[in-house]
């Protein structure tokens, strides 16, 4: 892109404007904003022109803006943060949207507006992308904010305790500072327009009243029209019915290997003709449906009809029709917690809804579905204060296990079948997507779209060295990434750490990992099965013993990948990883996070965790 000016005003020749179109091609959104700042503060540190240009890029630049930091694990945040930096610069203001780990932190002491979009992950984590941007908004560098106006927009999951905890921390913690609370922070559930929508209103308002509107340096126009690919058709709210070509069990079953307690799924998925496209890292979106025999289930302990027609918001559909699609039933919220509380007159309930009763709500949201609740506290719904009551069905996303320079026009996932026994019920309790996806047969259609994860991503060098760790059905990217780098024949080394309970039953992909090793695509291989011995071993517990290699690789430039649980194998494998390298590198355990983090900061360690 070049500004179009007047000649006696034109800041740049014609061939630097086709370098600075090159550059600029090979920039996404985010790295375009933070080049518009780089470039600003060389400009600061150089002798201004003696033009009329200059004159009014200092009105621009000394004109007020809001800066929005966004802080997304799945891209939920970051999406919220586009959305509004598109309202501000469309209504006349200046914004400027940074990633959280692209945020210079030494800037927050010269901020005047600035809101905040982050989402709370697992046990009240921030996401990777943030965590040295909340560390040190937390911490004793912090500075005095006494002229800074804030808000915080809060995204998280209300089947967790820890419900937009993070985003809760940051405005606590902001007004601690002595910054001024510029309007109230939203906490917005999985059905996040709900409250996004009306938050973004009152920012808008907000920048209308306290901003200048911006004074434009020139019209823009494209150097030249760039090629771009026709975009899909299908997004996440209009997903692509993808045929199941392959519906397979992968863990043992008896006979010659032993039977595993997991089910594992590998699922092939065609989207031919859909104009999908992504990358080794990215997630696939799928829109489920819940279980049948759940749904029945429901309405036979509420005592409600299936086919009574449910009126809410601008859809009116058959009750079943909003069990089976359009609302959470295995997933327990406190909202709805509070509301049967109320209803069924249970004490039990009250305590654990309560200060005290933390451990009691972790315990009941982890384990109890809500079949489970209506059973044990009987109250009485109706269809539409039951409709009313429950959230909203979201798609589920899973981290995509082929690479499509070698499977074409398919996805390949890796799936956890969620599946397990009541005492005292006949009917199992099942995860929803997990469920859906392994009662699709082959020839049957999922709803799909894909959701890019951009902060996951094999080294541009295919000369770097990689660090893979994925337990369990967080090996899935890895298996499309030695695809990918297999073929794109990389140089650099590709180093494998998976684990599960046994060998014999649960080892995902075991030929295709024997053979990566073999034709030299897979360098190196550890493995943790962690019950096949007395004492139990995981993945965190290989990495310590291989912890000087380790560090050897990381000193060398290579790049560390994490997949899998949050909750408990993230933290271990990052408390392993800060061990190592404050053992092996010489550090202080401050300095291990320090290198941590300047690794994150970098592109050199990714977390693909849920």
């Amino acid at each position: 892109m070049s500004a179009v000016l007047p000649s006696q005003f034109q800041p740049i020749t014609d061939e630097q404007a086709a370098l600075l179109d090159r550059l600029t091609d090979a920039l996404d959104h985010s790295g375009l904003w933070w080049l518009s700042g780089y470039a600003a503060g060389l400009a600061r540190g150089r002798t201004a022109p003696t033009t009329a240009l200059a004159a009014v890029a200092n009105e621009t630049i000394a004109a007020p803006q809001l800066t929005i930091v966004y802080g997304s694990q799945t891209g939920n945040a970051k999406r919220q943060a586009e959305t509004l930096s598109v309202q501000v610069e469309a209504a006349g203001f200046g914004v400027r949207l940074l990633r959280a780990d692209a945020y210079p932190l030494r800037e927050l002491k010269n901020e005047r507006y600035l809101v905040i979009v982050i989402s709370t992950q697992g046990d009240g984590d921030p996401p990777d992308d943030a965590r040295a941007f909340v560390e040190f908004i937390a911490g004793k560098r912090a500075p005095k904010l006494p002229d800074l106006h804030y808000s915080v927009l809060a995204l998280g999951d209300s089947s967790y305790p820890q419900f937009c905890a993070i985003g809760r921390q940051l405005d606590e913690r902001l007004a601690e500072l002595g910054a001024k609370r510029w309007f109230e922070r939203g906490d917005a559930d999985l059905d996040i327009e709900t409250v996004a929508t009306p938050w973004m209103a009152n920012a808008l308002a907000a920048a209308k009243d306290a901003l200048k509107p911006q004074v434009p340096l020139a019209t823009v126009t494209p150097l030249r029209p760039h090629a771009q690919a026709a975009a899909s058709l299908y997004t996440r709210d209009r997903p692509f019915p993808a045929e199941v070509l392959v519906n397979q069990r992968i863990t043992g079953r008896g006979g010659h290997r032993a039977t595993s307690d997991k089910d594992i799924r590998h699922v092939e998925l065609s989207l031919e003709g859909s104009g999908l496209k992504y990358e080794p890292g990215d997630a696939l979106g799928v829109w489920p449906v819940n279980p049948p025999r759940l749904v029945d289930a429901l309405l036979a302990t509420l005592q409600l009809d299936g086919d009574a027609s449910v009126s809410h918001g601008e859809q009116t559909l058959s009750l079943r029709e909003w069990l089976s699609t359009k609302r959470e039933i295995t997933r327990l919220t406190r909202p709805f917690l509070s509301q049967h509380a109320h209803r069924a007159g249970a004490a039990a309930l009250d305590a654990a809804l309560s200060a005290d009763g933390a451990a009691a709500l972790a315990d009941l949201l982890a384990n109890r579905q809500l079949i489970d609740v209506l059973r044990d506290h009987p109250a009485t719904w109706s269809a539409d204060e039951l409709v009313a009551a429950l959230r909203p069905l979201v798609p589920r996303l899973y981290s995509i296990a082929s690479s499509p320079r070698v499977v074409g026009e398919e996805a390949h996932l890796t799936i956890a079948h969620v599946e397990y026994a009541v005492e005292g019920d006949p009917d199992p309790r099942w995860g929803t997507a997990s469920n859906f996806l392994a009662r699709s047969d082959e020839g049957a259609t999922v709803p799909v779209f894909i959701e890019r994860n951009e902060r996951f991503r094999l080294p541009a060098d295919g000369n770097r060295d990689v660090i893979l760790i994925g337990p369990g059905t967080g090996v899935a990217p890895f298996r499309a990434f030695v695809q990918e780098r297999a073929d794109n024949e990389a140089s650099g080394r590709n180093w494998l750490f998976f684990g599960n309970p046994h060998a014999h039953s649960d080892f995902l992909y075991q030929l295709e990992w024997q053979d990566a090793l073999k034709s030299g695509a897979l360098h190196r291989l550890d493995l943790a099965f962690s019950r096949d011995q007395a004492h139990k071993i995981y993945v965190q517990d290989r990495l310590r013993e291989r912890g000087a290699d380790v560090f050897a690789w990381l000193q060398s430039g290579a790049h560390l990948y994490v997949c899998g649980d949050a909750t408990r194998m993230a933290k271990d494998v990052h408390a392993a990883l800060l061990e190592i390298i404050a053992s092996h590198g010489g550090k202080s355990a401050d300095e291990a996070g320090d290198y941590l983090n300047e690794l994150q900061a970098q592109g050199r360690y990714a977390r693909d965790v849920y």
